[in-house]
């Protein structure tokens, strides 16, 4: 299998999920624009998708495919079947009792993860009713991280990464046609949420079923291997999922600020996310099946090299995104979202989000390489102590920053969080002898800032002044902001193929 094949059929099908996504935010925010409608909605959003994130795609995700990867190589197909329905069942049964907590104690998360909401009863009130209806999509989606965790170890790349397809359709469809049958017209918004999880479920089943892993009810308590899943669970949700640990606290921060806050650090995330998707939950997604094999066969040299392979290209494409992020903040912002309701100002307090994003995006990216370094081998414990710090370090500079720089200081302290994980999730992986970098990293890291530097410069010679942006006409703002990109890709990939990097330097196939 051509891991840089796998990766193009991630990045590709995650990029047409991401356009969706983007059609999904404009059709919002010219829908409902940035106030209490949205700020509801986000919050009402967020709280399940955090969950889902910390959970699902987080720590289970994280636990559950090096041992399955290890009951692949080592016992079998019957005892893998055996432990796939174990793990499903279990997994079922504790998600819909989490669903019905969640559901019944909506107010009481509200008042916890939103306090600043509480003086405004009605988007008090609206924020609960939606996370009455979007609260059940923490049960479905964790089914499908779990589908998606089955589907990548047998190397079905693509399923996975199409699937959130449906959620986006779902949100555009609702945002486009359903809104005005709703009262208010935002709740159409949370049924999409409700809507979407259970499309994402069904559309993989059939795919489980192709490769005879469709999970059977056998609830087994005493399943080793559902142990040792449960056991990485629990240390792993600081280790894998500290950034949205850290969103959820910027939620609690923004409710306090002006209106508005909460939807501008969502806009400005959901661009950050474009790359972070499209690079590290990509690279994460097709590099954890494979140092799990390795790790299960005792090869510690291929699994060092694939670190390498993996850290190698995210700093070649992870760095010129930060940098195109940072430089064109207010031109993406404005042409992706300043219509109808979303104004100017939206544009501008967006951007100031953006731009302390991008700060960190590198580093957030490189989070995703690293730390399937550590739970392919089953470690949780060093990423946990990373993560904690982490953590503390992340709360303490929110504090610091937001009285600066208000919401953006928020944006501001998960990027540089994102760094520090990242920086000790390094060292560490390098001091327990697990990734010995390969030679000649000196000699690309100066050939990659080069091209940055370059395409950085040029971008900012050619980009007109923001006061042209946030005026012109939505058309010249399109042409606009898609000369700018084309320059930027053209330049920076003209840069390196005369610095001698080609393609087939980057082949490299999995375990």
């Amino acid at each position: 299998m051509s891991l840089l094949k796998a990766l193009a059929t991630v990045s590709s099908l995650t990029l047409v999920s991401r356009i969706l996504g983007y059609v999904r935010d404009a059709l919002i925010a010219r829908a409902f624009g940035a106030g209490l409608a949205t700020d509801a909605f986000f919050v009402a959003f967020r709280i399940p998708n955090l969950l889902r994130r910390l959970f699902a795609e987080g720590a289970f995700s994280q636990a559950f495919v090096p041992i399955l990867a290890e009951y692949r190589n080592r016992e079998g197909e019957d005892k893998t079947r055996t432990l796939v329905d174990s793990v499903a069942s279990l997994l079922a049964l504790a998600l819909a009792a989490a669903a019905a907590l969640g559901i019944a104690a909506a107010p009481l998360i509200i008042y916890v993860s939103a306090p600043g909401f509480a003086a405004d009863a009605e988007k008090f009130t609206l924020t609960v009713a939606m996370l009455r209806i979007t609260f059940p999509y923490l049960l479905f989606i964790s089914l499908v991280a779990l589908a998606a965790g089955i589907l990548n170890s047998w190397s079905r790349f693509a399923v996975p990464a199409f699937t959130p397809v449906l959620l986006n359709l779902s949100f555009i469809v609702a945002a486009a046609f359903a809104a005005p049958w709703f009262n208010p017209p935002v709740m159409a918004l949370a049924w999409a949420v409700f809507a979407g999880g259970v499309l994402q479920l069904a559309f993989q089943l059939p795919f489980l079923a192709k490769i005879g892993m469709l999970p059977r009810w056998r609830l087994d308590f005493r399943h080793p291997g559902v142990n040792r899943v449960l056991k990485l669970m629990a240390p792993a949700l600081f280790g894998v999922s500290i950034g949205q640990i850290s969103l959820l606290i910027n939620t609690i921060f923004a409710s306090f600020l002006v209106s508005g806050s909460v939807s501008w650090l969502y806009y400005a995330d959901r661009l950050m996310e474009f790359p972070t998707a499209m690079l590290g939950v990509a690279l994460g997604t097709v590099l954890l099946p494979s140092l799990s094999r390795y790790h299960a066969d005792s090869n510690a040299i291929e699994y060092s090299k694939l670190l390498d392979w993996g850290l190698r290209l995210t700093l070649m494409l992870a760095l010129p995104a930060a940098a195109a992020l940072a430089v064109l903040a207010l031109p993406l912002v404005s042409t992706l979202f300043q219509y109808g309701r979303f104004t100017a100002e939206d544009a501008r307090m967006t951007q100031q989000a953006l731009v302390a994003y991008s700060v960190g995006l590198t580093g957030l990216i490189l989070v995703k390489i690293l730390a399937p370094g550590f739970y392919a081998r089953q470690n949780v414990v060093t990423p946990v102590k990373i993560g904690v710090a982490t953590l503390v370090a992340t709360q303490l500079m929110n504090l610091a920053f937001i009285g600066i720089l208000a919401h953006a200081g928020l944006a501001l302290a998960i990027s540089l969080g994102a760094c520090l994980n990242a920086g000790l999730l390094y060292r560490n992986l390098r001091r327990l002898g697990i990734y010995t970098p390969e030679p000649g990293w000196a000699v690309f890291t100066v050939k990659v800032l080069c091209a940055v530097v370059l395409m950085a410069a040029a971008l900012v010679v050619a980009m007109p002044a923001g006061a042209w942006w946030v005026a012109a006409a939505w058309q010249w703002r399109v042409t606009g902001i898609a000369g700018l990109v084309g320059l930027g890709l053209g330049l920076y990939g003209g840069v390196l193929l005369a610095l001698g990097f080609r393609l087939r330097d980057f082949s490299r196939r999995g375990a």
